[in-house]
């Protein structure tokens, strides 16, 4: 019997030794496997004499028993201190902020909610929205715009141009974004009611002007536009965009090429503090410009200036986002400046509304 007694006295030891799961699995094949120590010992039964069977069989079975027992506690207690350590490692600190979603960490730049803004209000009054290239030849840019040859405009010191291509006419960053009036005039019929929000070009550059900046137009042709239309539609947007109750604007007599008559428009507004206030005090600011379709531009834009007339109006995108939200400086918006972006911008989700507020 020492044999056993030694052999137990081993496999003991093993299990004991055992520091993890897979160690005492080893510890089991070793022992109870097809080719283990225990189960070649239960293979030579068959060879026994019923006496031999008595004594040393039923040791041999007894020494199964008690490894066989001893491998399952062993294992029990294994896996429990494995689910112990991995609790202990994968621990998490209620105490810590919850981390942010990707929905709030984005920001939408101003110049995007902007747009939005300006597109939920005039959607509202129903016009759509047209878009144009922003290289365009001179014909649309300037001539079909009623611009004169040898206007200030159409000089390099103000406008980009590109080389003169093989026919000698030169392409430029587009210096507004009126040239889609024309193109819309060409490819739609009246009545036709249509805002412009794009990107423009001009060489200038300091604190309230960029190479390049934003714009939106707004156009209306059909066979009674008049100026009192254009009065209301841009007294309804300055109190929608402005978000004040009322407003008070007046119209000064201005030139542009496109338009006759035409106009600046003014709107009362406190300036005494370091924000300005629409809808109240007693000083006054010019925002936009604006007047009636100048008949040779419908011309241009194969309308009948006898039978239709129109108005439209101009602003730019960037300056009323800063007369708004209050930003200083007009370069900030193309710095890249994720510190800039995290204060001033706008979360993904807050899609301006009429009915739920533009800047909610």
């Amino acid at each position: 019997m020492s044999d056993l007694e030694s052999l137990k006295s081993t496999l003991l030891g093993e299990i004991e030794a055992a520091s993890d799961e897979a160690a005492i699995e080893a510890v089991r094949v070793n022992a109870l496997g097809k080719k283990g120590s225990v189960s070649e010992l239960l293979k030579t039964l068959g060879a026994m004499s019923p006496e031999e069977r008595q004594t040393r069989g039923a040791a041999i079975n007894l020494l199964k028993n008690e490894v066989t027992e001893r491998i399952a506690e062993r294992k029990s207690a294994l896996k429990d201190a494995a689910i112990a350590a991995r609790l202990a490692a994968e621990s998490v600190d209620v105490s810590l902020p919850v981390r942010t979603s990707p929905a709030e960490l984005g920001r939408i730049h101003p110049i995007t909610q902007i747009v939005d803004e300006i597109s939920a209000i005039f959607g509202d009054m129903g016009f759509s929205i047209a878009e144009g290239p922003d290289v365009e030849t001179d014909y649309y840019n300037f001539t079909a715009l009623n611009f004169p040859v040898g206007h200030p405009a159409r000089e390099m010191h103000d406008t980009f141009f590109f080389p003169p291509d093989e026919n000698g006419e030169r392409k430029v960053l587009r210096t507004h974004t009126s040239p889609v009036q024309i193109r819309t005039m060409e490819a739609q019929k009246p009545p036709i009611r249509i805002i412009i929000p794009g990107k423009t070009y001009r060489q200038d550059s300091d604190a309230t002007h960029s190479p390049m900046f934003h714009q939106v137009e707004g156009l209306v042709i059909d066979k009674k536009a008049n100026v009192a239309n254009l009065r209301w539609v841009l007294e309804e947007f300055c109190k929608s965009f402005f978000e004040v109750d009322s407003v008070t604007m007046r119209f000064r007599p201005s030139f542009f090429p496109f338009t006759e008559p035409s106009f600046e428009v003014d709107i009362q507004c406190d300036r005494s503090g370091p924000v300005v206030k629409f809808g109240e005090g007693k000083d006054w600011m010019e925002i936009l410009g604006c007047g009636m379709v100048h008949p040779n531009v419908l011309r241009f834009g194969g309308i009948d200036p006898d039978e239709y007339q129109g108005f439209a109006w101009g602003m730019g995108l960037d300056r009323i986002a800063m007369l708004k939200y209050g930003m200083p400086d007009l370069r900030d918006f193309f710095n890249a400046d994720i510190r800039w972006i995290n204060h001033y911008g706008f979360r993904p989700l807050d899609m301006p509304t009429l009915f739920g507020g533009l800047s909610a």
